[in-house]
């Protein structure tokens, strides 16, 4: 069920076969900013942070990043593999973070049903938005978690809790700031007799157009406040802010509201797909030629239907790199009963809710048992005679660009080496 949204908007995705079963994407973001980030050069000029991000996924997991020799020690077979950049923007890092996250998220798991609220900003901003990305980011969670505590004492009469986790894009990378709230279903309430729990209803939150109003509101002002301060780069009135308000304001804003769905662990899994990735993942590129970059998205103005987009590798370039993020910026808040701070108030929470203060035991994951589980299969198995262990041999450090093509002959040598 929805509250508190017109449209039909598809938030859990399923994976594809091919994601699923460990396929290797057929082609991915690297390999088009090999082929074509000299062209997108000509046309538009790279930021520091973008440049360093662009330079980390093109040495990830390749020799200018080191990486480690292992050999079988059955059969002998030696085989060389490199290590990740582990940027948070790279496509292809990120799955054993996510793990780690999604189970750290268990320590202020309540036994309640959750809310699924998304705070999206109108795009008449985005200009701006994209000239002073960290201040605007910054502005959209504190306004989002401002209404929604102020909803919390004003519907629940206490304190609720809830995890926001920015995003910056929509299916078709395009811009589209907002912000994915999880939000407990109910509020902690102090009384003369101490704590109480104050459940809400699964079908209603509370009022979702007065509610989009009055984040619409508190926005503005707060845009309008730090704007007429001179907090924002405008491009010497290039980017004229007073009429964004204008048209801002007299549009009606919408907070997506969807009532609880499936497992709070599915919306959590959601929630952690893009927290250690950016925009799109190379499973969804379909094409890449002749200057061209085909993928696939899901357009939620049509059903949520598969569909396909072709743009020049120029634009989708221009489009994925706009999507990263300022420096050491925190994309995942924590507020109110999940916020670090509120142990003890989350503690009671449990008591009340029937259960124990003490939360749930987070565990350490580790690498080798999270693969095997993921695979189905144990990852040092020998992928050659299928019977010994892969025993890592020794580790090597970033090879120069002239030693790169060398790269190949160093397991060569080094079992030549041992059989001497």
């Amino acid at each position: 069920m929805i509250v508190g949204a017109t449209k039909r908007v598809r938030f859990w995705n399923k994976p594809r076969e091919r994601e699923r079963g460990g396929e290797r994407p057929k082609h991915e973001v690297a390999e088009i900013l090999r082929a074509y980030l000299g062209e997108y050069e000509k046309k538009y000029k790279l930021s520091y942070r973008q440049r360093c991000v662009v330079n980390n996924i093109l040495a990830c997991r390749t020799a200018a990043l080191g990486g480690y020799i292992r050999m079988c020690d059955k059969c002998g077979k030696t085989e060389i593999a490199y290590v990740p950049c582990k940027d948070r923007h790279c496509p292809k890092c990120g799955a054993f973070e996510k793990a780690q996250w999604l189970e750290e998220q268990k320590r202020w798991l309540l036994p309640i049903h959750y809310y699924h609220v998304v705070f999206t900003i109108d795009h008449v901003f985005n200009r701006l938005v994209w000239r002073n990305k960290k201040k605007l980011y910054n502005m959209l969670c504190r306004v989002a978690a401002k209404v929604l505590k102020a909803y919390g004492k004003r519907y629940l009469g206490g304190e609720i809790g809830f995890t926001m986790v920015l995003h910056t894009w929509g299916q078709r990378i395009q811009e589209h700031p907002h912000v994915h709230t999880i939000v407990t279903g109910g509020a902690l309430v102090k009384g003369e007799d101490g704590y109480r729990w104050r459940a809400g209803k699964k079908s209603y939150m509370l009022p979702a157009t007065d509610f989009s109003a009055e984040f619409r509101d508190a926005f503005c002002a707060a845009l309008e406040k730090k704007w007429r301060e001179g907090e924002f780069e405008t491009g010497d009135g290039e980017v004229d802010v007073e009429a964004m308000l204008a048209e801002a304001r007299s549009k009606k804003w919408e907070v997506y509201i969807q009532a609880p769905k499936g497992k709070t662990w599915d919306l959590l899994d959601y929630l952690g797909r893009y927290i250690f990735r950016i925009a799109i993942s190379n499973h969804r590129i379909v094409d890449v030629a002749d200057g061209k970059v085909t993928f696939e998205y899901y357009d939620n103005e049509d059903d949520g239907k598969l569909k396909e987009m072709t743009l020049t590798a120029v634009e989708f370039i221009r489009r994925f790199l706009q999507h990263v993020l300022p420096k050491h910026f925190q994309r995942i808040r924590h507020y109110g009963l999940h916020h670090p701070a509120c142990k003890e108030k989350l503690a009671a929470a449990r008591e009340a809710l029937g259960g124990s203060r003490s939360g749930p035991k987070i565990e350490k994951l580790k690498m080798g048992a999270w693969l095997e589980e993921i695979l189905g299969k144990d990852p040092s198995k020998c992928p050659y005679c299928g019977e010994g262990k892969m025993i890592e041999l020794r580790r090597f450090g970033p090879i120069e660009a002239w030693r790169l093509k060398f790269a190949p002959l160093v397991g060569l040598i080094y079992r030549w080496g041992l059989a001497i």
